[in-house]
């Protein structure tokens, strides 16, 4: 029976979706990639994990909803590539510059749970590696869904933390993580063993509850 605490099941979630930053990181090459979450009470966005560029102070910063890219597929729902951001109207540049980091390029993908947006995941100057046969937008929305998937679970097991049932759900939906592992394209033996590494350590987090 999982028997921690919300808190511990918080920290849970800030591990578990520091390892999928970290994956998204290593499977484009990129400068950084983070997530941002929707703060149900106003609308911002918050960065909740962030690899790469500005790991160490973004974390808990916020923007007000809308802002920018990220903004943009808050409210359409939807993932946009934009390879050069001073052509974009949507791109944020004081926003930006706010953060220390200004990209060429971002790639950003709605996280949808029960049909509502709740945050974006974010990849930062991706590089220009072949990555197999899943193009760059794909493999980034494999990697939304499911990471979404993952947060909804961690909700369930938040407001359900002493019910049996919620322990066999996520130890049901475990396998998920791993399943992207072994979908997502990779360039090189290195960055899949990344890949694996991070998410078979996320499993091992859902499975541990956190401890």
């Amino acid at each position: 029976m999982l028997t921690d605490p919300p808190e511990s099941t918080d920290i849970t979630q800030r591990r578990l979706l520091q390892s999928i930053v970290e994956v998204a990181r290593s499977v484009f090459g990129a400068a950084a990639a983070s997530v941002f979450l929707v703060d149900r009470a106003n609308g911002d966005l918050v960065f909740e994990a962030v690899a790469g560029e500005g790991e160490n102070q973004l974390p808990g910063t916020r923007f007000p909803g809308g802002t920018g890219i990220a903004g943009w597929a808050v409210m359409g729902g939807q993932p946009l590539l934009v390879d050069d951001v001073a052509e974009s109207p949507r791109f944020a540049r004081a926003a930006a510059e706010s953060t220390g980091y200004v990209p060429r390029s971002i790639m950003a993908a709605p996280l949808i749970a029960d049909g509502e947006c709740i945050g974006v995941l974010e990849v930062l100057d991706r590089d220009s590696r072949p990555r197999g046969d899943l193009g760059d937008m794909d493999s980034l929305g494999l990697l939304a869904t499911e990471m979404a998937t993952v947060l909804e679970l961690l909700v369930r097991l938040r407001h359900d933390t002493g019910a049996a049932r919620a322990v066999e759900v996520a130890r049901f939906d475990l396998p998920l993580l791993q399943r992207v592992a072994e979908r997502l394209p990779t360039a090189s033996e290195q960055v899949g063993a990344t890949v694996t590494k991070l998410l078979t350590m996320a499993d091992e987090l859902l499975a541990g509850g956190g401890a």
